[in-house]
């Protein structure tokens, strides 16, 4: 039995510039790619989830890149502490390359893995791939994390060079990758899925760096760039649009390139903050958490425009306006007084580009619970945001449809009366 290594594919689905493959490939042994749909993960998903579509997908187009190298990438469903000892009686299997993952399941699940693989006496070896900078890399000057973005992004900024954003050529050593005939893999229907009817948004966001800090705020015009699914599941290299927004000059897209990493490092030093609040005093909150009024929340149904435009927007497409996501996360917490976690899951479920870190950051940044947060009594007000920012009421009119008649709901709560009631509850808990 020929020994081989293999690469583990998780949030990484390319073969350019992908760090594990690089080191994989250059190992010295034939590099079997391997994808685990993990059912720890599955699970807990809706049948017609459509992140499990689009992974699909990109799983069968690897396949094919992969078929025409001589070889297949090796998919599997299930658990992965129950597939990896298969995989171990089928395989001659010297080491596992894999990329860092930062989020909670991801750490234990690793941690069991190395452990279990080392006890077989194989090799677990992890890389950096979907940051620029993670973990212990930044770090202040008495080598403690960061909590504020500002002074976090100087030092990212200050730290960037040609050498992290440098891509990896794994397409010069493809023909170390491990030569087998085409091996079979399951169906969305053999795991009890169905295909998605949503579109998925391409990469194609050169044309939007160049006027990305004028347009960006303004949610009916398409000025952002949709990569959010991309870096999610790694079809785009970090590498590669950090190099783009230096290229276009781009230092608006490139801040939010590194908010994401800032959310990243806060994730892995403060895992807590995954489903309790950063600053621990706001888990003292008496939240109302009305589950009507979420439910008027979660339909767009709340008689704010700009807030049921975006949930509309989220429900049928999977995605929302980034300004748009800042609105509707402070009228859940301000205006509803409805727990921020409760927001957080809603998103988790719904969100094409759901990412934990960034979710759970920009949740407890509208709520004041967060890092670097908004202060508790600074509550959005709709309407001067849609003045700002939808001024023609062309988002409101295309996600809302009845807005303007008589069919269109009554406001759920009145604006000054919310902003009283919920600066005498934080203030209480605060206090």
């Amino acid at each position: 039995m020929t020994s081989i290594s293999i690469l583990w594919f998780r949030r990484d689905l390319r073969l350019a510039d992908n760090a594990a493959l690089y080191h994989a490939l250059k190992s010295g042994n034939p590099v079997l790619p391997l994808f685990i749909f993990d059912q720890n993960i599955l699970d807990k998903l809706p049948k017609d989830d459509a992140r499990v579509t689009f992974i699909y997908q990109t799983i069968v187009d690897l396949k094919k890149e992969l078929q025409q190298q001589g070889s297949d990438l090796l998919v599997k469903y299930g658990k992965p502490e129950k597939i990896w000892p298969e995989i171990l009686k089928e395989y001659e299997v010297k080491e596992v390359y894999t990329n860092h993952d930062y989020e909670p399941y991801a750490r234990e699940r690793d941690d069991n893995m190395a452990e279990f693989l080392t006890s077989e006496k194989i090799a677990f070896k992890t890389y950096k791939d979907q940051v620029i900078f993670e973990k212990n890399e930044i770090l202040k000057a008495d080598k403690t994390p960061y909590t504020v973005f500002t002074p976090f992004y100087k030092q990212w900024h200050a730290k960037l060079n040609d050498f992290y954003i440098k891509a990896y050529p794994t397409k010069k050593y493809f023909k170390n990758l491990f030569q087998t005939k085409h091996l079979p893999g399951p169906t969305l229907k053999d795991m009890g899925f169905e295909k998605s009817k949503l579109d998925f948004p391409k990469i194609s966001y050169k044309n939007k760096l160049d006027n990305y800090a004028k347009e960006r705020d303004f949610p009916a015009i398409d000025g952002t760039t949709h990569i959010g699914l991309h870096l999610r599941f790694g079809t785009l290299s970090i590498r590669k649009a950090v190099s783009d927004a230096i290229e276009a000059k781009s230092n608006v897209w490139l801040s939010e390139l590194a908010w994401r990493e800032f959310y990243m490092t806060i994730l892995w030093h403060f895992p807590y903050s995954a489903s309790d609040s950063f600053k621990k005093q706001y888990d003292k909150i008496k939240w109302r958490n009305n589950e009507e009024e979420f439910k008027a929340w979660c339909e767009g149904n709340t008689g704010y425009p700009i807030v049921d435009a975006g949930m509309r927007q989220l429900n049928q497409t999977g995605w929302m306006h980034n300004r748009v996501r800042m609105v509707v996360g402070s009228f859940l917490t301000k205006h509803l007084l409805i727990d921020w976690r409760w927001g957080e899951t809603y998103f988790a479920e719904k969100l094409l580009d759901y990412e934990m870190a960034s979710n759970v950051g920009g949740w407890q940044w509208a709520a004041g619970s967060g890092n670097d947060a908004a202060p508790y009594f600074r509550v959005f007000n709709p309407e001067l945001q849609t003045k700002k920012f939808d001024p023609k009421f062309e988002y409101i009119k295309k996600w809302v449809p009845e807005f303007g008649t008589k069919k269109y709901a009554q406001p759920i709560v009145e604006h000054t009366f919310a902003r009283e009631r919920v600066l005498k509850v934080f203030k209480e808990a605060l206090n």
